[in-house]
């Protein structure tokens, strides 16, 4: 291979164990809502959090990150996510703590709930010391050096947490394709993909029970600005509706990677789209780059 490809490669989950960081993040979130927004006993929101969560994995194809009232993601589809889920579902469902929201937030840019989940993962992940995956020292270190392949490292972060938590691995500055805001839905898009068999769309049906949104604006501009400074793109990411359909609509091959939380759903969609593929191992990357 001689061209020049980015590999795209998504931070939290997929870079990051997040799986072992999230039960601290949902702590530090609790224990914000209880002194700083809703003002109720901290025993009493985890009680409710444990509830709520109980009740989202028991059909998490009910339950979904909803953002300007589209699907943003199931439930299901990684721990940070499942989290997030959890938390606005608890807050919408109790008039009360929706209302201290809204007074918490009152210029939110999509809506309150959201708004304050948002702060929430952006301030807590923030404190969070970095738990790299095994294999990303040495699979961003291999890009690096090899001369047909650019890693770039996206986030729906600013990036300046994803650039201090990189700086870690003393690789050098790595270049970040940060603010991407995968989870912005945006209902007035008119933009349609060409789709084999269903003509154009802008929903994705991926099962009986789950459909990807395509609307995402902010996501598709970031990835066309990507394009053209490079010969090719590939996605690797750890879950399908935020950063995995768009690429594969857009003709972008894209990889999954198969961690303790990813649904069978996603996993069985990827592996049978023609540019899609199932990485068990991010330690086995660079090999699968070498055949797509």
């Amino acid at each position: 291979m001689s061209a020049r490809i980015k590999v795209i490669l998504d931070y939290d989950g997929t870079l990051t164990a997040e799986e072992e960081q999230v039960a601290t993040l949902a702590a530090r979130s609790l224990a914000t809502l209880s002194m700083e927004i809703l003002r109720v006993p901290l025993a009493r929101l985890e009680e409710e959090y444990r509830a709520t969560r109980q009740a989202l994995l028991a059909a998490p194809h009910r339950y979904w990150w909803e953002v300007n009232g589209l699907i943003a993601s199931y439930c299901d589809e990684g721990a940070f996510i499942l989290n997030t889920t959890t938390l606005q579902t608890m807050l919408r469902d109790n008039p009360h703590y929706s209302q201290a929201v809204a007074q918490a937030f009152p210029d939110a840019r999509y809506d309150p709930v959201v708004d304050c989940t948002n702060f929430l993962f952006h301030h807590h992940t923030a404190e969070l010391e970095p738990r790299f995956r095994p294999a990303t020292r040495s699979v961003l270190a291999g890009l690096i050096a090899h001369p047909n392949f650019v890693p770039v490292v996206l986030t729906n972060s600013l990036g300046d947490k994803v650039q201090r938590n990189l700086a870690t691995l003393r690789l050098g500055e790595l270049m970040i394709l940060g603010d991407t805001r995968q989870y912005e839905m945006d209902p007035t898009w008119g933009h349609w993909f060409p789709y084999p068999g269903l003509g154009r769309i802008q929903v994705l049906p991926v099962d009986k029970n789950h459909q990807v949104d395509l609307r995402r604006r902010a996501y598709y501009q970031a990835l066309e600005g990507e394009a053209p400074t490079a010969d090719g793109l590939v996605v690797v990411a750890d879950t399908l509706s935020l950063p995995g359909a768009l690429p594969l609509v857009m003709g972008i091959p894209f990889v999954l990677l198969r961690t303790p939380y990813t649904p069978a759903w996603c996993l069985d969609f990827v592996a049978n789209h023609p540019l899609g593929h199932v990485l068990d191992d991010l330690a086995n990357l660079p090999d699968l780059l070498a055949v797509i």
